[in-house]
């Protein structure tokens, strides 16, 4: 099809890729997108210190990418990665955003161009260095990695981050929908409105802002010591896209390991353009699944309205001092869910692919891989800091590869 020519779908059913409802109703899903993404993609910057509302906008920019480069063949929409949260911390604290940023961007290019070799040679190799048992570790450690963060930030108001976990919790058994899809969203919400009432937030900021403005953009500087921290980060974001292709392929019927590189492609060009400017790296967003799981809506129509919403949204100062008036206590409460989330879905991964433990492989690679990321495992060899998700991940990924060599020379 053209690429802006859309089938309208007026016998309702499953609506393809290729095809949209009536444009209000199309426009009605497209909000949908931007509900389930937001709650997520803006508490990225937040935590880490960059400005929501350009994060916000790359991650609208990167849709309209995404789409664009997959052709209109793989609705997705591309939010702030959690996958980022450490490195840009430890970056930060080496050099400053700039410094960070650097980082992003290095991570997207070096994503785009797997995608590329992907679409010359195919997906295999990847499913080769990447297998469950591996991939469920790297992503486990870089959720627990993260607990003295959330620790530190739930000590600061305890009362504020308590009744922030528990709102987020009861949310999520309570409500079947889609409130309890976006819990942690809602859950930070009613934390924020408490400190509020409690005079428990700086206000300075969000009365100083402007209604009207474009975001603020920061240029990336790169240093090489920051920029190892974010080579683990393209192992995650692989295997998100990879998931993301598949569980696409399997809800709307259709073949698309074709779009596996154009997949890894745009989110490396997504990314590198963040980098660029001031966002927080991308990935393909499960939420938005969700959401398409549950409207049997596939349309891209849906998220081109989404990716030029989340755009407008950026350009409201105002709303960005809001979310960056969120107290740390609001923080602590959300990031104690938040992050032991990340860490129970790398749990998910071995579960749902059937990892065998009683290889001793597979219990030798994640066993010392998750505690060599969660205590942090670090050592320094000259400017360069091998933090305990590197180490974790090398270990992983290498350990994997010769335990398995080893075994089947062992037959």
């Amino acid at each position: 099809m053209a690429l802006f020519s859309w089938r309208e779908n007026t016998t309702g059913g499953v609506i393809a890729p290729d095809e949209r409802l009536s444009w209000p109703r199309t426009v009605g899903t497209g909000l949908q997108h931007i509900a389930a993404m937001f709650g997520a993609t803006f508490l990225v910057p937040i935590i880490t210190g960059f400005p929501p509302t350009t994060t916000i906008f790359f991650s609208g920019v990167g849709t309209l990418l995404f789409l664009l480069v997959t052709r209109n063949k793989l609705p997705s929409y591309l939010g702030s990665s959690f996958a980022f949260l450490a490195p840009i911390t430890a970056a930060k604290s080496n050099g400053g955003m700039a410094v960070a940023l650097g980082g992003v961007l290095v991570t997207g290019v070096v994503l785009a161009l797997v995608g590329f070799i992907v679409r010359a040679a195919g997906i295999n190799w990847i499913n080769a260095i990447l297998p469950p048992v591996v991939t469920g570790s790297i992503v486990m450690v870089i959720g627990f990695n993260l607990a003295g963060a959330a620790k530190n930030n739930f000590v600061t108001k305890p009362g504020i981050a308590i009744i922030t976990l528990a709102s987020i919790a009861l949310i999520s058994v309570i409500s079947k929908g889609f409130l309890g899809r976006i819990s942690i969203f809602v859950g930070i919400v009613i934390g924020y409105v408490v400190a509020a009432l409690s005079h428990g937030v700086d206000t300075a900021g969000i009365h100083a802002a402007k209604w009207l403005a474009l975001p603020s953009f920061t240029h990336p500087t790169f240093k090489a010591s920051s920029i190892v921290l974010f080579l683990p980060v393209v192992l995650v974001l692989i295997a998100e896209n990879v998931g993301h292709v598949k569980a696409v392929a399997a809800m709307t019927g259709r073949n698309l390991d074709d779009e596996m590189g154009n997949a890894l492609v745009a989110d490396g060009l997504a990314t590198t353009l963040a980098g660029l400017g001031g966002g927080s790296g991308t990935t393909t967003y499960a939420e938005n699944i969700g959401v398409m799981a549950a409207t049997k809506v596939y349309s891209t129509a849906a998220y081109w309205v989404a990716g030029v919403g989340a755009i407008l949204l950026a350009l409201c100062p105002k709303f960005g001092a809001v979310l960056s008036a969120t107290p740390a206590g609001v923080l602590g409460g959300a990031g104690v869910a938040l992050y032991g989330m990340i860490g129970i879905l790398g749990a998910r991964i071995w579960i749902e692919s059937n990892v065998n433990f009683s290889e001793s492989k597979n219990l030798m690679i994640a066993a010392p891989a998750v505690i060599i990321g969660i205590s942090d495992l670090s050592w320094t060899r000259g400017q360069y800091t091998f933090n305990g998700i590197i180490n974790a991940t090398l270990f992983a990924v290498i350990g994997y590869q010769l335990l398995n060599w080893l075994s089947k020379k062992a037959k």
